[in-house]
Parts: structure tokens; sequence; C-alpha cells
């Protein structure tokens, strides 16, 4: 006899759609999770922005994603978003929340099981939330090095991407890229010294979150030809300006969570120079897919030293670890095991 698929409620942020048009990493991992699990035959509700997509069911209340439309309150819409799954839990065998720790503070008020995925820590303000429900939410860190020692994880699950949907350049080009958000933390003006001292162009895609940093730093820089800078890219676009590099300059000046945009380039055989920090070494195999630097002329070495990369080498990395089935994998272990 066959017995029932498992029915998950998965809780999308909606400050993008699921999955993003372009920008939106907790929303691109949401969704990748969510048809994984449904090609499984697992039965997903997936709780997100009303112009979402997904083959599971959509349930949503707010009709637009609040990051994209300046009328959509983003608290308002928030607490009425995290609502709605709450208000269903009795219909669901466990909740998957990835919209951080808001809905944490509901997890008492129903008796289903949930799983937390925590996407990185904005700041230490919000670490009284996690440790107050540690006792009653499962969590999951999406790198050894985001784990905080003063909680307690069910797993440590690193995300994965559909390796189809990156094809392998085993060529690339003589440019460098920098892919991330133009902000001080993911190092786009350092991306932007490196190159101009190895006399290559750089190509620069990504959303702007800092105004004063673009303009003080970056668009001074900006002249369409030795640097380029392209907007945030989505689709085919976005994978051809994956492919299509030398190398990515991932020159965080944090402790990066996870870093999608790495193992995206390592899939379509472009490898990572990047600041050894946070993830990083969980992700980049030095000397192998990429190099670890301290600082920025460490990266300028290390771009001399691309040669000595084998481009097939990054793309199996990648096969090898960070494929979106051995993360429903990993997930489809995780949910049977809590529900017992």
């Amino acid at each position: 006899m066959k017995s029932d698929p498992l029915r998950i409620a998965m809780l999308a942020p909606i400050s993008w759609r699921t999955p993003p048009r372009h920008y939106g990493p907790w929303e691109l991992v949401t969704s990748l999770l969510t048809e994984a699990l449904v090609a499984r035959g697992v039965a997903v509700t997936l709780f997100a922005t009303a112009d979402s997509r997904t083959a599971g069911t959509l349930a949503a209340v707010c009709p637009r994603p609040y990051s994209e439309d300046p009328t959509i309150d983003a608290k308002v819409w928030e607490l009425l978003h995290v609502a709605h799954v709450f208000e269903r839990a009795g219909e669901f065998d466990l909740i998957h929340n990835q919209a951080d720790f808001v809905p944490l503070a509901f997890s008492r008020l129903v008796e289903t099981p949930i799983v937390t995925t925590i996407h990185g820590f904005s700041s230490a303000r919000i670490l009284p939330a996690y440790e107050r429900y540690q006792d009653r939410v499962a969590y999951v860190a999406i790198s050894a090095a985001d784990r905080r020692p003063d909680l307690r994880y069910a797993a440590t699950i690193h995300h994965g991407l559909a390796l189809g949907e990156f094809p392998y350049d085993p060529a690339g080009s003589e440019d460098l890229l920098f892919f991330g958000r133009i902000h001080p933390d993911k190092g786009a003006a350092e991306a932007i010294d490196v190159a101009r001292r190895v006399g290559r162009r750089l190509r620069m895609a990504g959303i702007v979150q800092d105004q004063g940093y673009y303009e003080r730093e970056i668009a001074p820089a900006v002249d369409g030809d030795r640097v380029v800078y392209g907007g945030p890219l989505g689709g085919a676009a976005r994978v051809e300006a994956l492919g299509a590099a030398r190398a990515l300059l991932h020159l965080v000046n944090f402790d990066e969570p996870f870093g999608l945009s790495v193992i995206e380039a390592l899939a379509c055989g472009t490898p990572v120079i990047a600041r050894n920090r946070g993830s990083m070494p969980e992700l980049i195999e030095h000397g192998v897919t990429g190099f670890l630097v301290d600082d920025v002329q460490g990266a300028v070495e290390a771009v001399a030293r691309l040669g000595e990369i084998d481009r097939a080498a990054c793309r199996a990395s990648v096969a090898a670890r960070f494929t979106v089935e051995h993360m429903a994998d990993r997930y489809l272990a995780l949910y049977r095991r809590l529900i017992g």
C-alpha cells in the first residue's frame, strides 16, 4: 500500500518573488528546494508572494514583493504572510521556514514540527530570537562557518544549484568578473583595484545596495570599457556572465555565510579568487578550483596563477557537492527524522 506523501509548508521570504527575477538568494534557494521536493513526490505548499511560480501549490496573501513595490509595507505584509502559514499549520507534517527570525515567535503556538534554515545573521541583535526558540525549532546552518557556538543545530546543509542550468564554458575569456551586491561587504571596490593592477577588463553585475558607496567608489571607475557595470542580471544573461570570465573576484569584507555566485561560477567552469573568510574554504579548494587570499595583493598574485586551474575541475567540484539533488536529499532525511 502506497503511503501518502509528506505534506510540507515551505515559507519563503517576500522581499523578492520566488524564484527571483534577478536578485534574491533566499528566494532562489527556497524555489530550488521546493521544486526538487515536488519532483520527488513531496506535497509542498509554497507560501510566497502571489506572483511567485511553483510546480507545487502556491499560497499567497502578499500580492507583490516589497523590494519591488514601495506600496507594500514590509512589516505589515511580513506579519500577514507568516500568520498565514501558522494559521494552517495543522494541514502539514512540517513547516520549513526560510524567512528569518519572525516566524520563530509563532512556533510555540502550533504542534507542527518546524525547520528553520538560517541564511545568515544580519547582526548579533537578532540572536536572542534564535536563542529563545532553539528548544522548539530545528535549525539548519548553510555552512560550518556560519554556525554560532551558542545555538543548537539539527544539521549543516550547503546550498545546491540546478547544474543543468549552468552550461560549462571550457574557455571563458580574459575578463574578470564581479557578481554580487554593490556594497562594501562584497568587495566591489577591491575587485576594481585588482583588475586595474593586473590590466584586465572587469565586468560587474548586481544590485546597488549602498547608493553612497556606489557613487563614491564604483561609478567613477565605470567607463564602459575597462570597467563595465551591467546592473542586476537574471536568466540567460546571468549564466553567460558567470561562464564568460577568466575568474570571479569574490573579495568579501565580511564572513560570507555561503555565496551562491561562487558555486554558480564554478559550475560554469570559472575559478574563483576569494578572500579567505567565512564559508569560502568550504566552497573553494585552494589551488584546484580557485585561490583563497588575504588581501588585494594576494588576489593580484592569484590572477597570475589562473593558468594552473583546470576549469573542468571547477565544474566537477559542484557536481560532487553542491547540486540541488544533494541539498534536497539532505533536507528530506532531516524532515523524516523530525517527523519520526
